[in-house]
């Protein structure tokens, strides 16, 4: 997969690119439709976070909490949730700010009843050496098969 995403970089306050390629043979994503929404920020990502040494133990070489937002959100959504900068350990919130990554998977969510625009569907998933290995797609609204304990199973 060959993509460009954006992250906050604490230390300059700058937005920074980061390319999928560097995020190592077997990345774990949490997909969401924005940060800062309700079921993201209390459920979805933060089961990540927790999960994190359990994902990691089981093969992940980095988990990505990933939006159609821009880098500046994403770093102050990751803040807010306790993480100033997870690179280190392999935790990433990274932005798709145009969607560029949402169009080639195929996984657009039109928003634009709520005033949301175009987002990304809500999703987990596992890609290995650039392919996709297991998804898991939630339908409808809540979270039924796309929590990191459900990573954690497929793993």
């Amino acid at each position: 997969m060959d993509v460009t995403l954006k992250r906050l970089n604490p230390a300059t306050g700058s937005p920074e690119d980061v390319k999928w390629s560097d995020l190592g043979a077997k990345v774990v994503v949490c997909a969401v439709p924005g940060a800062f929404t309700p079921t993201c920020s209390k459920t979805h990502a933060p089961g990540f976070i927790s999960q994190l040494d359990a994902l990691k133990a089981k093969g992940a070489t980095a988990v990505v909490v990933l939006s159609v937002n821009d880098a500046f959100v994403m770093g102050s959504w990751a803040k807010s949730l306790g993480v100033e900068d997870g690179k280190e350990k392999g935790l990433y919130f990274l932005a798709d700010g145009n969607g560029e990554l949402a169009e080639k998977l195929g996984l657009v969510l039109d928003a634009t009843g709520f005033g949301m625009g175009k987002r990304l569907r809500r999703f987990a998933a596992v890609v290995e050496d650039g392919k996709v290995a297991a998804l898991n797609m939630e339908e409808g609204g809540g979270l039924t098969c796309s929590r990191a304990e459900d990573v954690l199973a497929a793993l």
